[in-house]
């Protein structure tokens, strides 16, 4: 690429789960907030089906072979950077990083393994569990339909109230609050028709709270101003989300040292995944006054609502200028 020429950028979302609608909606966010001036963006869409590059109202399909398109009239553009915000696999478990990694194209998430670490919720939680402060929810982790442990042993083991959601995905879709063993067995039998692996965790009540984190032009781990969630529904889950049934307060109104905590836990999280780009903590923060993680989401939703728009404005800065700062750390 010449001296000054514009970076060509693409925005790459879509995926195969049901959060295909909130990625195309993230994708549209970014596309808006990206400086023309430095970025050449393009909204690049990944179905099952179809890899394409949509302009307008045309589409030109996706050559993996150079991780570009030819255009109507014939040229070819390349790209010289991926901004992933697809929600679930392809884009949140490793695979489309694999295949950047192996064209050599720069993107603002973290590395396959990272993103295979993070998308297993089970695996990801245990590993982080491991680092002194980190406190999580009790789990089990059903693989498969077969020889599942009895409600009452699950009871057991987990107490009640329990959730059971996907290990893997996101938007807290197939996710349910169960509160008695009578009705785990099919709950289980939903979460495993939206994953082929079902994770079931000891409910924590408490205060809910988001935060999320990035790396700066300099390199160093930066947390952004803590958001706490106060929903109407029973949970956190895909209606309060997308459909307004929550309170999202930013800054949220807990006392100065639990924000301070809560920062710098998400700052060692993103540390200890070492990890890159924007990724958003989940915690619930119990009786004692300490926080239990429920979740580490490294595609965090970019829609104009979402957590982590709220969380730049509360710390006074500009969606552009923080997709600059994430873009360029590969270029440094």
């Amino acid at each position: 690429m010449q001296k000054n020429q514009k970076l060509k950028i693409a925005v790459v979302a879509g995926g195969f789960s049901n959060e295909y609608p909130v990625s195309i909606r993230s994708a549209r966010s970014i596309l808006s907030w990206l400086d023309r001036s430095l970025y050449e963006p393009y909204l690049v869409v990944i179905t099952r089906e179809r890899r394409y590059v949509e302009i307008d109202d045309k589409s030109f399909d996706l050559n993996l072979d150079c991780f570009g398109f030819k255009t109507g009239m014939g040229d070819m553009i390349r790209f010289d950077y991926a901004f992933v915000t697809i929600h679930g696999t392809p884009g949140e478990d490793g695979k489309l990083q694999g295949y950047l990694d192996l064209m050599n194209i720069p993107y603002n998430t973290g590395g396959v393994l990272q993103e295979a670490l993070t998308f297993d919720k089970y695996a990801c939680n245990h590993f982080l569990s491991s680092f002194e402060g980190i406190r999580v929810a009790k789990s089990i982790r059903l693989p498969s339909t077969d020889n599942l442990p009895s409600e009452l042993e699950m009871a057991d083991m987990l107490g009640m109230p329990v959730f059971v959601k996907p290990n893997v995905g996101g938007s807290s879709l197939g996710t349910f609050r169960v509160d008695k063993p009578s009705d785990l067995m099919p709950a289980i039998e939903k979460a495993f028709a939206e994953a082929p692996c079902v994770m079931v965790e000891s409910m924590i009540t408490g205060t809910e709270v988001t935060c999320g984190c990035y790396r700066n032009s300099k390199g160093v781990a930066e947390a952004l101003p803590v958001t706490e969630v106060v929903t109407h529904n029973q949970f956190f889950d895909y209606d309060a989300k997308y459909n307004g049934a929550v309170e999202e307060i930013t800054p949220a109104r807990i006392p100065a040292h639990q924000f301070a905590h809560i920062q710098r836990l998400t700052q060692d999280i993103y540390a200890h995944l070492d990890t890159h780009g924007i990724i958003r903590v989940d915690y619930i923060i119990e009786a004692d006054g300490m926080p239990t993680l429920l979740e580490v989401n490294t595609t965090p939703g970019m829609t104009a609502t979402s957590f982590i728009p709220q969380q730049v404005r509360a710390a006074g800065m500009e969606m552009p200028d923080l997709l600059t700062e994430i873009i360029q750390q590969s270029f440094l």
